[in-house]
């Protein structure tokens, strides 16, 4: 195992991250933004408002996103796992 094949599983990991994160953070930033809008048109300052719509939010797109990140995390993990007789006999 050389530097450019660690560089190259740590990149994959990298962007695996950021496409299992990324549904969660942009709803979460889209209610956020819009309760944000609301608690200034009407003035109420409270800071926990939004942490009931984020959850909510987010609950859901674990649920409808759900089977996606598991499906493409096992096959991540599957194809480390196709790797590692390469890995060692190089």
């Amino acid at each position: 195992m050389n530097d450019s094949t660690v560089t190259e599983i740590a990149v994959q990991a990298i962007l695996l991250a950021t496409k299992l994160a990324a549904p969660i953070l942009i709803v979460s930033l889209v209610i956020g933004l819009g309760i944000g809008l609301i608690q200034s048109a009407t003035q109420i300052q409270e800071q926990t408002l939004t942490f009931v719509p984020k959850l909510l939010g987010v609950a859901l797109v674990i649920v409808f996103a759900g089977n996606w990140m598991l499906a493409e995390t096992t096959g991540f993990v599957t194809h480390l796992f196709d790797m590692i007789p390469r890995l060692l006999h190089s």
